[in-house]
């Protein structure tokens, strides 16, 4: 298992629910260990094992939940 941190700057979450919105849209992914929003930061830390999921993958992820991915 190659577990990787990383942080993804997201535009456009101002709530609990845009944080939980963007950190389950995160967790269905097969190989997601954790995410959790910093709604001040506008950014959400994911841990997870890059054999099972890709920054693609993520990205899409939150893409598809109705926000920004700034990269």
């Amino acid at each position: 298992m190659a577990e990787k941190m990383m942080e993804i700057s997201v535009a456009g979450m101002s709530c609990n629910h845009c944080k939980m919105a963007v950190e389950n849209a995160l967790k269905t992914l097969d190989g997601v260990i954790m995410a959790e929003v910093d709604l001040s930061a506008n950014k959400v830390a994911v841990k997870f094992d890059e054999d099972k999921v890709s920054y693609d993958q993520l990205k899409a992820a939150i893409e598809d939940a109705g926000y920004e991915v700034l990269d």
